[in-house]
This record gives structure tokens, C-alpha cells and sequence, in this order.
């Protein structure tokens, strides 16, 4: 790790003003320690560098672009140089091979293709590893089901809301089966457990949840291995670190906080101490399954993402949580944050199978320390998206 931190400090101190001004003495990066004095960056310091002012490379080095949805300000670009693009295809082949996919696979590819990075990198990690990709593209669920049958696809890649949406579809349709599928791996978006299982239940897979964004590459540089206990993290291509995501603090291994990534070998773009915003934990301890790279536990949210309720802090994951622990309650709620004659209203929509309103009150205000009103609703009523679904609705003034 020494060489290769001390590598991405003098590149990106060459490469570019953004880090020249943040890396004062490249020479004294070697470890983790010597990191740790380096100030963080921030998502909206590299939008305020739009398109090229953090790309450490010349502009004729650069083979492709991609860039960030944009839906919470500026899009932030992402260049890639050959290296670039070729460590992330190894990565992603990583990916696969950790979710046991082989090159007698059919991989359905349903992310979206263009400036997301999705799409593309999934398919470049098929091909890296050598199976059949089935790049279908997101939406229209008359053309998944008849490329799944067609070609009996045995492994869905998507977002984990559409990885929903084709498994009820399925059922609904008396497909599940009919088809080939065994393994679905499903990102973009934080799912819980009540997800994964409906959604195994349904489809008869076995899932995987993939890690990345846009900033690191894109999806593809992380995943759970068969044990489920844990997103392994390729530490040959970036370090992890956890910050309490208040003070900046680096937190100590296991404790949770925000986690923040430092590339080793990214080219165009480098990133050096980049808060993430995910909020995460690095197991101390290594995983049962033998592997050598290490693990950060799954998401359970957003540092950016957080609202109050009657000055009370409040993650949509904590909601996803403790719905997950209620027998007879399913995977997909609502978050609606109102104002009534100066009192906030906190709105709860959720789905169920058998509980109760009172019920899910009861458990949500002990888990969350607000009590909020709840509508039950039946599975099924709630939008589904081919994209990330959005759960918080906050009509606040």
C-alpha cells in the first residue's frame, strides 16, 4: 500500500491544481497515518471543479466520460483513461466470480446505459470474464422476460427496486418457473434484508449486493460474498477509511461512521480522501469465507440523507430496519414529513401482509424515538421504478 499511496499523492499533485493545493509535500504520503493529514474532499468541491479541473491527466489521455445523475446539484464528470477502464472491467470480473458467476453464464443486463455508469460496467465485467452478456437496458418488462426465457438468462444484474419489480412481475405472471435465473445482483440504492428476501423468495435467486459509484469508477468495486456477511472491498485499488461524519474524526475498525476512499491507481481522476456520505463500518476481523480482502458492512444509509422530526434525527435506513423485524410487513414504505399548525407530521405508508398500524406505531417509535402516524397499506400498492426509488417526501416549508 505504501507505493501505491505515495503514488496517487505525487500524481494527483502533478496532475492538476485541485490536489496540488490539498498535497503540499507528496514526498511524506506513504501510509495511512501520513493520509490521515491530508484535508477531505468533497462531492461539491469536485462539482465545483466541473468537467476537467480534478482530471490528472492530459485531455488526450482521456477515452470516455461518464457522470452523476445530477439530481441533487451539478453533475460531477468522471474521465477514464485505458488503465482506468481496464482496472474497473477486472474489478467488476471480480465481482462475478465472488457472486459465482462463471463463463457458461447468461448475464441480463438491465442498468442503464449513456453518461450512468452502470450499464457499460457491467457489461465490460462479462466480457472481462468471459460469459454471455444480455444487454437489455432498464424498463419495459415484456422484453426482460422474453430475453430471460429466450435465452434463459441465469444472472439479472439491476437496481435493487427493479430487482422487485421483475420478481412480484414474475410471479404475478406465473414465470418464476419457466425461468433460468439463479443469481440477481442488485445495487445503486440501499435495500435491507426484508428486500433481499422477498426478492430471493419470488425470483428463486440467490443475491448479491454490489458496491460503487461514480466517483470510484462506478459499480463494480465491491460485493457480498456467498456468506452474506458483508460487501468485500478491493483494497488492491482503494483504501477505506471511517469518519464520524460530524467532526471529521477517523473512527477506529468496526465502529460506524462515513466511510471515505482514497484511489491507489486511478489515472484521470484520483480520488484522495473523498467522503463517500455512505455510512458503513470496516469489519476488523477477516470473513469465513477465506477471502483476503477485507469487508465493510452493508449500508444502512446516508450521512446526507438524514432528517429531523421534532428535533429528532432520523435515516431512512432506521425506518427499512425496524420495518424488516416486524412479522408481516414488506419491503416497501413511504416517508411523508409534513407541518400542521407548526407541528412536523411524520407520515409513515407502509405495506403489509398481516400487522397491525398500531403495531408497526409502536415498534417504529422505539426504534426511531418519534412516534409517527402509520397507513398500511397492501403489498403491491406502493410505486415500483426501474430506477432508485424514492422514499422520503418531505413537504416541509
Amino acid at each position: 500500500m505504501s507505493g501505491s499511496l505515495n503514488w496517487t499523492a505525487h500524481h494527483a499533485a502533478a496532475g492538476c491544481d485541485f490536489f496540488r493545493e490539498r498535497i503540499r509535500d507528496p514526498d511524506a504520503i506513504h501510509t495511512l497515518d501520513d493520509l490521515r493529514k491530508l484535508p477531505l474532499t468533497t462531492k461539491e468541491e469536485l462539482r465545483e471543479a466541473y468537467p476537467f479541473g480534478w482530471t490528472c491527466v492530459a485531455l488526450d489521455q482521456v477515452v470516455r466520460i461518464h457522470a452523476s445523475s445530477g439530481t441533487t446539484g451539478r453533475r460531477i464528470v468522471a474521465s477514464y483513461t485505458l488503465k482506468d477502464l481496464a482496472d474497473w472491467a477486472d474489478m467488476f470480473a471480480r465481482c462475478y466470480e465472488f457472486a459465482g458467476v462463471t463463463p457458461a453464464d447468461r448475464v441480463q443486463i438491465t442498468p442503464g446505459y449513456g453518461l450512468w455508469t452502470a450499464g457499460i460496467g457491467f457489461q465490460a465485467g462479462v466480457e472481462r470474464l468471459g460469459a454471455m452478456s444480455v444487454p437489455t437496458g432498464p424498463g419495459n418488462l415484456d422484453l426482460q422476460f422474453e430475453m430471460m426465457l429466450d435465452f434463459s438468462s441465469t444472472v439479472i444484474c439491476a437496481t435493487s427496486s427493479f430487482g422487485l419489480l421483475m420478481a412480484e412481475e414474475a410471479a404475478k405472471r406465473g414465470l418464476t418457473d419457466r425461468l433460468a435465473l439463479r443469481v440477481a445482483i442488485l445495487g445503486s440504492e440501499r435495500w435491507g434484508d426484508a428486500m433481499r428476501q422477498r426478492i430471493e423468495e419470488l425470483l428463486q435467486v440467490e443475491t448479491f449486493d454490489i458496491y460503487g459509484f461514480t466517483e470510484l469508477y462506478g459499480p463494480g468495486t465491491g460485493i457480498d460474498c456467498g456468506r452474506h456477511e458483508g460487501i468485500h472491498y478491493w483494497d488492491d485499488y482503494y483504501v477505506v477509511e471511517v469518519i464520524d461524519p460530524v467532526s471529521g474524526r477517523v473512527l477506529p475498525a468496526g465502529e460506524e461512521g462515513e466511510l471515505v476512499v482514497t484511489s491507489l491507481r486511478k489515472e484521470a481522476q484520483p480520488l484522495v480522501r473523498y467522503r463517500t456520505h455512505d455510512i458503513s463500518r470496516v469489519f476488523p476481523e477477516p470473513c469465513g469465507c477465506g477471502s483476503k480482502y477485507p469487508r465493510i458492512a452493508r449500508l444502512t444509509g446516508r450521512s446526507d440523507d438524514m432528517f429531523k422530526v421534532r428535533g429528532v434525527q432520523v435515516y431512512p435506513a432506521m425506518v427499512d430496519t425496524a420495518l424488516g423485524r416486524i412479522e408481516g410487513t414488506g419491503s416497501e414504505y413511504q416517508v411523508l414529513l409534513t407541518r400542521e399548525e407548526g407541528r412536523d407530521r411524520m407520515l409513515v405508508r407502509v405495506e403489509v401482509e398481516s400487522a397491525t398500524a398500531k403495531e408497526v406505531g409502536e415498534r417504529l417509535r422505539a426504534a426511531l424515538g418519534v412516534r409517527p402516524d402509520v397507513e398500511v397499506v397492501p403489498v403491491g400498492t406502493l410505486p415500483r421504478t426501474d430506477r432508485k426509488t424514492k422514499r422520503v417526501f418531505d413537504e416541509r416549508v
